[in-house]
């Protein structure tokens, strides 16, 4: 960093300089990782950058962990009091990636200091919560994003773009499951965090429906009302160091049928309980002149169905690779046909935020923002409501 803040980039397309961003991170686990790799990643990769990361703080409950993340991550300062970290003036974005129950609080402390978000999902643990984090940025005029990363799979923007283009017409179904097993019986998974409703606010919901609500959200339009069940299948759980057992209080899974106000119909599901499915999500949308569908473990393709694309005999499901150049973020990577994959999604996101900051552009509608947040989270509230009342229940944001 020179004396103006400024940095020199190298390099035949790169004009100028672009400035630095002071970055502050709370957690140094799976999330605190996956952000940190795009963050190095972010200068030489999405070239010429709207900005350089300078990875000023990092912020863990544990002195001995922290010191070791900052040291392994390159992190200038190691933290244990994320409100010391924030006192610090080079943090100009704060990146929130720790358990859901301190989304809340340091977010707001962020925005009345000035300093730009980025939360992971899901935004708060009810939708109280997170109308009070988004009173706080809008009062504050700052940038905030909420890591919805699956908005940046070049795929999902291609669907988005078709949408967009009109090319799918009026949309008639929507459906998506996220599944996963990693709490299984024969993991013995003991009594942690996203089990406590405490702490996670709700379980498979939260944990990964909020991803498919928010993609629903984004592809499709506002969620009219909706319709659940939810089930806890494993109910007590081993503390550890012979603790005794805990009350696992919120959901192993949910199913819910939802209703779009453009009077498109939908289904959500989402579980821990999926034997096989390590991070198997899956979205399909049915429309007037054809269908789509996304898995995430087949990062890169599309397969679309065109209704007069082809003579009668000839039509079907076809699959389209989404790695041309002219694809959604892959000028920047490699030759078309050389796959990217799920750290990608990241760097694109973080990527979107550095430039809204720098330029004073829009967040939205691309990136997720605290208001995107917020209406994920009065869904999951809905949905809860719902399976707890055993009825439909309409959502007002």
């Amino acid at each position: 960093m020179t004396e103006t803040g400024f940095t020199t980039m190298a390099g035949a397309r790169a004009e100028g300089e672009a400035p630095v961003i002071g970055v502050g991170m709370l957690g140094y686990a799976f999330m605190g990782k996956a952000h940190t790799n795009a963050f190095k990643k972010i200068p030489y990769m999405m070239y010429p950058p709207p900005a350089i990361p300078r990875l000023v703080g990092i912020c863990g409950r544990s002195q001995a962990a922290t010191a070791e993340a900052a040291r392994r991550y390159g992190y200038e300062n190691a933290y244990t009091d994320w409100r010391a970290m924030l006192d610090n003036p080079d943090v100009q974005l704060f990146d929130n990636g720790g358990p859901n129950d301190v989304h809340a609080e340091p977010c707001i402390a962020a925005a009345q200091a000035g300093k730009h978000i980025l939360c992971e999902k899901p935004l708060a643990r009810t939708a109280e919560e997170a109308k009070t984090m988004l009173d706080a940025v809008n009062q504050a005029g700052v940038k905030h994003m909420v890591a919805f990363n699956y908005r940046f799979v070049p795929a999902v923007r291609q669907i988005r773009n078709l949408i967009d283009s009109g090319a799918l017409g009026k949309i008639y179904h929507f459906r998506a499951v996220y599944l996963q097993e990693w709490i299984m019986p024969h993991y013995n998974t003991p009594m942690i965090w996203r089990l406590d409703k405490k702490v996670a606010g709700s379980g498979a919901l939260g944990d990964l429906g909020a991803h498919i609500i928010d993609l629903a959200h984004y592809l499709v339009g506002g969620i009219k009302s909706v319709g659940a069940m939810t089930r806890t299948f494993i109910e007590e759980r081993p503390l550890g160091d012979g603790q005794g057992m805990g009350k696992v209080d919120v959901d192993d899974a949910f199913v819910s049928v939802i209703e779009f106000e453009n009077g498109a119909l939908g289904t959500l599901e989402a579980t821990r309980f999926a034997a096989g499915r390590k991070n198997h999500e899956v979205l399909e949308i049915n429309a007037e002149k054809g269908s789509v569908r996304f898995s995430l473990e087949q990062f890169n393709e599309l397969q679309v169905f065109w209704i007069d694309d082809a003579p009668k005999e000839t039509q079907g499901f076809h699959q389209v690779l989404v790695s041309e150049g002219y694809h959604p973020w892959w000028e920047n990577w490699w030759p078309h046909g050389h796959m990217i994959g799920w750290e990608h999604t990241f760097v694109h996101e973080i990527t979107h935020l550095l430039d809204a900051i720098v330029h004073n552009g829009e967040v939205a509608p691309h990136g997720a923002t605290f208001l995107d947040g917020y209406r994920a989270a009065v869904v999951c509230d809905a949905i809860l409501e719902s399976a707890r009342t055993r009825r439909q229940v309409d959502v007002t944001y």
